[in-house]
């Protein structure tokens, strides 16, 4: 049995690192259960440059450069791959990976159970959430409203944007909601926006003057705007917020605020003077190469590490309740061997509160390995993802894919408006990767040429004019709260160690299937517009999310935002957790990640799971105080 201390957390990504530092940083003992290896935690900066480059080695030669490629996949500790999915079987779940898949349909997002978690190979867009996405119910009558409305989170939002350290322009950020400032007065981000990509240089002036789409009786102008970032640039001289404080006396967490001294990237991991600045490189998902990227692991080693005790290859497998009082006594978790068969021990941490820190997935399975927080029968449900629906072509004239990060644009016409009644909103990024994400490209475009007989310097010409001309976007749709997309848990399917794996049963509504046709309609004057050829094709044999809606047939795949599960809520009988984070059915008990979100809006998800987990940071420590 560990030592009590102030708070247990579970889970070293970005949720957990922010609640490790800002406690342990108030002076309170900290221990932290990772269930991934020990590699990227180390102090020594030797030792972090090394596990670094076994990374990058592992993606160089990966055959599929998917998300989790440069990553270790432990058996002991699975993680969720994408090339895992696959269609579902008539009559029996897809059992292939870490998921049970109940479908009907795969639920096709990864994540990544490793030190540093999921911001290791996420893209590092850092957009807000709109108020409109607050108050979804009240305004559309679709999904649910959050407790908490825009208003509350700004502060939120700004420590978090400082903690990330986002580049971007305020200016630049143009949303087709009412005329309001949503960032404040003369507030500014950290760092400077990345340059956008030559490919967004040309499409933003084809774009902008070209695209008027008609949709549902209703014209719409396109438009293009630069795209906030988790990525180092050039410091702001205007920002003067230096950080975030616990100030005892007033029991919150205070932004620090400085006239002079520009904001200080943080650069990787072994060399603070490496990765001060993108350098552009395109393999942003999955790896950056030099750490100029942010990645949790940068919040965790501003920790106190006086304070903190780090546990790794512990998974937590249950946590134990007191059946009087209902609070919870322990986290029961069992630490493997690495290389080894199903060996492991098992021991319990004790703390005066708890956090969970999974993903929105790992959190719904441990409350219902250990029957937690479940009294409004909601732990599990309204699972959620951007169902993304991927359209690409060729241009008329070269733009260059594959320079820059993977996106440092987009279209945000369709974040926001009255249609959201009818069917999802969606958000519109212009991508850099050609169509490396649809197809393949660019190793497929040489083998269908090589197919066709066609080698040597007409080959090296072919490819150099496909692949320059290669435009790809997707339609990121929010996904509304549904309770039967959800995670459950069953005996008969646990992983290396004893543990439950997670049973997912997800399905596309009508909500999104218009969605789906509308972005079909966008797509096709979009691309007619700009000029662009169409190249998109479906498969319904071998695409294991494809759907049909009024005779049309759609591919949708997973953007990796997983979110729902645990959503926060007005009260026990609606939600698992309060404004706070904490859970109704147990006091010392806090859940903090995307699972709180009780829906999922337009923009990525990991900066409003951050400005929540600096909120959910703030009531633990009044909560400890008292």
């Amino acid at each position: 049995m560990e030592n009590n201390y102030d708070v247990v957390i579970v889970g070293s990504g970005i949720a957990g690192s922010i609640i490790a530092k800002v406690l342990t940083n108030a002076g309170k003992k900290v221990l932290m259960l990772e269930a991934g290896l020990s590699a990227g935690m180390a102090l020594d900066q030797d030792a972090n440059y090394r596990n670094y480059q076994d990374y990058i080695n592992t993606f160089y030669t990966a055959s599929a450069k998917v998300p989790n490629s440069p990553y270790p996949n432990i058996k002991d500790a699975p993680s969720i791959n994408v090339l895992d999915i696959e269609k579902i079987p008539k009559n029996r779940p897809a059992t292939k990976g870490y998921l049970v898949q109940m479908g009907p349909l795969p639920f096709a997002s990864d994540n990544t159970r490793a030190p540093g978690g999921t911001t290791l190979h996420w893209l590092g867009t850092t957009l807000r959430m709109l108020p409109n996405d607050f108050v979804m119910k009240s305004k559309y009558g679709v999904g649910v409203d959050w407790p908490i409305k825009y208003e509350d989170m700004s502060r939120y939002y700004q420590m978090a944007e400082n903690e990330i350290g986002v580049s971007g322009n305020v200016d630049d950020q143009h949303y087709p909601i009412e005329q309001k400032n949503i960032f404040g007065p003369d507030y500014v981000f950290p760092m400077k926006a990345i340059p956008t990509s030559y490919l967004d240089g040309v499409m933003k002036k084809v774009i902008d003057e070209n695209s008027k789409i008609i949709l549902n009786d209703k014209a719409y102008q396109l438009y293009t705007i630069s795209t906030p970032q988790g990525r180092n640039s050039i410091p702001n001289p205007d920002y003067n917020i230096r950080g975030v404080e616990w100030n005892r006396a007033s029991k919150t967490l205070d932004l620090i605020k400085s006239e002079f001294g520009d904001y200080d990237p943080v650069g990787s991991n072994w060399d603070q003077y490496r990765g001060q600045r993108c350098e552009g490189n395109a393999s942003c998902v999955p790896i950056c190469p030099v750490q100029a990227k942010y990645n949790a692991i940068k919040t965790f080693k501003k920790s106190d590490m006086g304070n903190l005790v780090v546990k790794t290859q512990a998974v937590a497998s249950r946590l134990l309740i007191n059946e009087t009082s209902n609070w919870i006594n322990g986290v029961e978790y069992k630490t493997y061997i690495k290389g080894s068969s199903s060996e492991y021990e098992t021991h319990t941490a004790k703390g005066t509160l708890y956090v969970m820190a999974c993903s929105a997935i790992e959190n719904a399975k441990l409350l219902l390995a250990s029957g937690a927080a479940n009294s409004s029968d909601q732990v599990g449900r309204n699972l959620m993802d951007h169902m993304t629906v991927l359209r690409w072509g060729l241009a008329k004239e070269r733009i260059y894919p594959y320079r820059g990060p993977g996106s440092t644009s987009n279209i945000p016409t369709f974040r926001d408006g009255e249609f959201r009644k009818d069917h999802a909103a969606w958000i519109l990024p212009l991508d850099n990767w050609g169509w490396a994400w649809p197809t393949g490209s660019p190793a497929t475009d040489v083998i269908n040429a090589v197919n066709e007989g066609i080698i040597g310097k007409k080959l090296r010409a072919k490819i150099e004019n496909t692949v320059t001309r290669q435009f790809f976007t997707h339609f990121e749709c929010e996904q509304a709260p549904d309770p039967d997309n959800r995670v459950t848990i069953d005996p008969q399917y646990k992983d290396n160690i004893g543990n439950y794996r997670p049973v997912i049963h997800y399905k596309a509504t009508e909500y999104m299937l218009k969605a789906f046709e509308a972005t079909g309609i966008v797509s096709e004057q979009m691309f007619s517009q700009c000029g662009i050829e169409d190249f998109t094709s479906y498969n319904p044999a071998t695409d294991a999310d494809y759907v049909t809606y009024k005779g049309k047939g759609y591919t949708f795949a997973g953007a990796g935002h997983i979110v729902g599960t645990h959503r926060m809520g007005f009260s026990k009988e609606d939600s698992v957790v309060d404004a706070n984070m904490r859970t109704w059915d147990h006091e010392n008990l806090y859940l903090v990640g995307c699972g709180n979100m009780p829906t999922l809006g337009t923009s990525n998800p990991t900066l409003t799971m951050s400005a929540l987990t600096f909120k959910a940071a703030e009531a633990i420590l009044k909560q400890l105080e008292q």
